[in-house]
């Protein structure tokens, strides 16, 4: 039935190749961990929560810090490897009080900066290096 009109025969053939067509066009857009990290930051940016915490130790593209909201102390750390060109070039002078932004429905989700937004103390932030 199906080889005794060329139209059907057709028409299948026809979705096979745009359903492998999809297919590859979203593997071709996979998003990056760094891209995904990003928007991460991008996306906890536009909360306008804002905390007081500290950053207890630094790594080469590591923050670690510490705050606390309503009696809950949250420990966290962020990859600053993209933002180096926000922060000062000794690590240790990252160290110290900075202000925390985080999401309202999920404090655990938070930063300390990205490219929009700095928590670091503005006599720590330079201007970012072109």
């Amino acid at each position: 039935m199906l080889y005794e009109n060329p139209y059907i025969l057709i028409g299948v053939a026809t979705a096979a190749i745009l359903a492998g067509a999809w297919i590859i066009w979203m593997y071709s857009r996979r998003i990056t961990p760094e891209e995904k990290e990003r928007r991460r930051r991008i996306k906890v940016n536009r909360y306008p929560r804002t905390c007081a915490g500290i950053v207890t130790e630094t790594e080469p593209d590591i923050l670690h810090y510490r705050y606390e909201l309503r009696g809950v102390d949250y420990f966290a750390s962020q990859d600053v490897r993209a933002l180096r060109a926000y922060l000062p070039d000794d690590p240790d002078r990252w160290i110290g009080p900075v202000n925390v932004k985080y999401e309202p429905n999920n404090p655990f989700n938070s930063i300390v900066l990205c490219e929009e937004w700095s928590g670091l103390s503005k006599r720590e932030t330079p201007a970012p290096k072109e």
